[in-house]
């Protein structure tokens, strides 16, 4: 816990205060500061009492300290909570159109069949910081890690295909992704990464990216990160929907799907995670439920800063002041009227 100040350079017209009081008091010049400042000027000759006077300083000294804002800051430390890093690496190429997924009898394409699928692991996983990284032709950042799971689930909604230039660069997704766990790094020095996995959705072979698939995972190996692939759709031939110039969709035809099985594979086993063929979306589950079966860490997250204004308690001091001097003066004014 501790004090400061929102706007201390208000405290400078305590300085202007002093000024006013020194005035009255070495030059005897009334100076109308509040109502009634003369007759407390007066006061100070004709016997009256000088708290009305002391009073309307105190007030006003009370109200400068108010608007610098003072405050009591609390900083409450949150427990250790056990969890994972863990990167979402999605495919947005233009394959994920294929409509060969189910769900409760209505046909659907992959990236539609795997949203809800992502959004129940993020809901499930409260403890964990989780990331996105959305690829392509390119692979690129689409969420850090983060704790800010409803965030994350705002900006996992947005994912669409087209967002990035067709291909499939499974290399460079996995070089993103480890450039992302890297900035999130808990451990010291050079030490392995206990705790953090990517997980890769694809429904296609990589033949784009400048980092190839399996390089990438042996340099994920060698930090400790394991990776998860996930093969979705099926292969063979599979329903696309066909759209004209303007994004209008025209028709359906039947085109050729290839997951390249062996690479997914090798990425897989080379960092010690698993491969899982996804052609509905419970394979896609299963593929998270692999990931509780690995060591957790320990988060700490950053402290809970609180802040209790104090401002209402110095202006309601401030009010009973010059109230209460203004009353003084008035009161006496009154009785010497009357004398």
């Amino acid at each position: 816990m501790r004090w400061t100040l929102a706007d201390p350079l208000w405290l400078l017209a305590w300085g202007a205060l002093v000024v006013v009081a020194l005035l009255r008091y070495w030059r005897r010049v009334p100076v109308f500061v509040v109502p009634h400042a003369l007759e407390w000027r007066r006061s100070a000759l004709t016997g009256r009492p000088v708290w009305p006077l002391w009073g309307a300083y105190g007030g006003l000294a009370l109200m400068i300290l108010a608007l610098a804002r003072p405050q009591i800051v609390e900083l409450r430390e949150r427990e250790k909570r056990p969890g994972y890093d863990i990167i979402l690496a999605i495919d947005l190429s233009t394959s994920m159109y294929a409509e060969d997924f189910n769900r409760n009898g209505v046909v659907m394409n992959r990236l539609l069949a795997i949203k809800p699928v992502i959004e129940a692991f993020i809901n499930e996983r409260p403890h964990d910081r989780i990331g996105v990284v959305a690829f392509a032709g390119k692979a690129h950042t689409f969420a850090p890690l983060t704790f800010d799971h409803a965030w994350l689930r705002k900006q996992t909604s947005r994912l669409a295909i087209g967002l990035i230039e067709d291909g499939t660069a499974i290399g460079d997704a996995i070089g993103v992704s480890m450039a992302r766990l890297r900035q999130g790094r808990r451990t010291a020095g050079d030490e392995p990464r206990v705790g953090a996995f990517i997980v890769v959705l694809t429904d296609g072979a990589s033949n784009r990216g400048s980092l190839d698939p399996r390089m990438a995972a042996e340099l994920a190996r060698d930090e400790g990160v394991v990776i998860f692939t996930i093969g979705a759709g099926a292969e063979g031939k599979v329903p696309m929907p066909v759209y004209d110039y303007a994004g209008n969709r025209v028709g359906t035809e039947m085109r050729t799907s290839e997951v390249d099985n062996l690479v997914l594979r090798d990425i897989a086993d080379a960092t010690g995670g698993y491969f899982f063929r996804a052609t509905d979306t419970t394979a896609v589950n299963e593929a998270f439920v692999g990931i509780d079966q690995a060591t957790k860490i320990d988060f700490v997250p950053p402290p809970t800063q609180i802040t209790h204004e104090l401002f209402p308690w110095l202006a309601a001091g401030s009010a009973l002041c010059l109230g209460a001097a203004v009353w003084g003066t008035a009161v006496w004014a009154r009785k010497e009227s009357f004398a």
